[in-house]
């Protein structure tokens, strides 16, 4: 745990109580790994230039005139504004890293080195650290280059794999790679931990948007790495499974994805065609995708028969993993249906946001969710007198 603990945050404890978070991180990958850790119980300290974190700005659409965006990734944080060109904020600053159990930041690689804000320089006065950097392209050849989702998205090949077959390349309809950094960067930040409680020892953790590109592709990258082949644009179709793609159905698309042969033949059952799998032209999955075109329209036959959310309930009784396509009210809906409240509400009165619930529930150590997405400098009084204080006075 951190030499002196911040100042004392409501509510209960969860696992990842005690530890000190200093996020230099803004944007989306480094806040979004953060607002993990917080709803997990750590005390992370949100450090903002004098204009703020960029998403506080990207609007529309807005609650109360400030950017969704922003109050999605941030919950859970202590803001404080500090312009590290001046000797007194970066001293603060300084300070709150030599405090911290995590430090993590997102920087052009080098960038926070001078202001004595880089691992090197942390490390010296707080050998035990676990400093996290997130990155678009590492820390070697790749360093200068600024990295963004977008960019990723279409150097990594995503959007070569995104959109219709002759079409054009599509991006992803989210910061895919961004997320995902952000998860990874927790992962790593966890087991850094984890080596530190064994060992004592700190150390410096590093994500790049690009290496979580290229393996969060999964079997496309092995298609490449393992097999010599270059995916191509399918649209929704699957390079290796049939069927496992929208169909329509009396009204609207509604996603099949029987993707092992017992799944195809309750498939077959439900839409009354039990003898197809019993053709040897469909029999096996590598069959079925081989022969797709003369598979898709005996199955699409008897999907016209009736709308899309009538045969998701016949074939989810039955087994066969399927679903209509939702607009984002409709996925939450559907949430709210199998009882996962995905929804939770942070703060009170004026200040109370809805938030979507962390994705992980345990068992004996829950998810807190202490404090509402942060005004620029809201805690920065409290804490600036904090890291004023000598560290071994444990006064809130």
């Amino acid at each position: 745990m951190s030499e002196s603990t911040a100042p004392a945050r409501p509510g209960p404890a969860g696992p990842l109580s005690g530890l000190l978070v200093a996020d230099f991180s803004r944007i989306l990958a480094g806040p979004y790994a953060t607002m993990l850790l917080a709803d997990l119980g750590a005390d992370v300290v949100k450090v903002e230039g004098p204009q703020g974190d960029d998403t506080r700005s990207w609007t529309p659409p807005v609650r109360d005139e400030v950017s969704t965006y922003y109050l999605g990734i941030n919950r859970g944080k202590r803001s404080i504004s500090l312009d590290l060109r001046g000797e007194a904020d970066r001293e603060a600053a300084r300070e709150l890293a030599r405090r911290a159990d995590v430090v993590i930041e997102n920087f052009r690689p080098g960038g926070l080195v001078k202001y004595g804000l880089d691992y090197a320089s942390v490390r010296t006065g707080n050998p035990a650290v676990v400093y996290a950097s997130i990155s678009g392209f590492g820390s070697g050849a790749g360093r200068d280059v600024p990295g963004y989702d977008l960019m990723v998205q279409a150097v990594s090949g995503l959007m070569s794999l995104t959109g219709e077959t002759g079409g054009p390349p599509y991006r992803a309809g989210i910061s895919v790679f961004d997320v995902m950094a952000g998860n990874h960067a927790a992962i790593g930040i966890l087991a850094a931990l984890r080596h530190r409680d064994a060992s004592g020892e700190g150390q410096h953790v590093e994500v790049n948007l690009l290496s979580s590109a290229l393996t969060g592709l999964v079997n496309h990258s092995s298609a490449y790495v393992a097999g010599g082949e270059v995916p191509y644009r399918m649209g929704n179709a699957h390079p290796s499974v049939f069927p496992y793609e929208p169909l329509p159905t009396a009204d609207n698309d509604l996603i099949v994805a029987a993707a092992n042969d017992g799944q195809f033949r309750k498939l077959c059952e439900v839409l009354g065609i039990p003898g197809v799998p019993d053709d040897p032209r469909f029999a096996r999955n590598a069959d079925r995708t081989a022969n797709r075109e003369e598979l898709r329209p005996l199955l699409v036959e008897q999907l016209v028969k009736r709308g899309a959310n009538e045969w998701f309930e016949l074939l989810v009784a039955a087994g066969v993993p399927s679903g209509p396509i939702n607009t984002i009210d409709g996925g939450f809906a559907m949430a709210e249906r199998f009882g996962l409240d995905p929804v939770v509400t942070v703060g009170e009165g004026e200040r109370a946001v809805p938030t979507t619930r962390h994705p992980v529930t345990f068992s004996a150590t829950p998810a807190v969710y202490r404090l509402p997405p942060p005004e620029l400098d809201e805690h920065g009084a409290e804490l600036r007198a904090w890291l004023a204080r000598d560290p071994e006075d444990t006064r809130d």
